[in-house]
């Protein structure tokens, strides 16, 4: 499924509190799969700035990425680095409940990997 049919959904189960659109501005970066009708107006619904670069749109200059570097989305990393996992990509698990630990399993190795090569924590 094209996720700009999932744009609204996602918006929405949003799990980090954050400030009411009304309270402060929130912003909202997208790339150009969702340069599209229904991708802006699920963002104008959603109270957000749209940030979207448009199809045709040439990169930024040098000088002005490197003041603002690129981030990448924290769903799509998380969902890439989950894909590398087998028995989550490819759902063997027929209980709901065990393939949600098999979810949070894979979070917790992931996590531990990279403390691991961040050097560790002091206990």
């Amino acid at each position: 499924m094209h996720d700009t049919k999932l744009l609204a959904q996602t918006i929405a189960d949003m799990i980090v509190g954050r400030p009411e659109p009304d309270e402060q501005t929130q912003h909202l970066c997208l790339d150009k799969g969702y340069d599209n009708p229904t991708g802006k107006q699920t963002v104008t619904e959603s109270r957000c700035q749209a940030h979207i670069r448009r199809i045709g749109e040439e990169k930024l200059d040098d000088q002005k990425r490197k003041k603002h570097p690129a981030r990448r989305w924290v769903v799509e990393r998380c969902g890439a680095w989950l894909s590398r996992c087998r028995a989550i990509l490819v759902r063997y698990a027929k209980k709901s409940s065990n393939y949600l630990g098999q979810i949070m399993l894979a979070c917790i190795l992931l996590w531990y990997r990279r403390v691991i090569h961040a050097g560790g924590l002091a206990f």
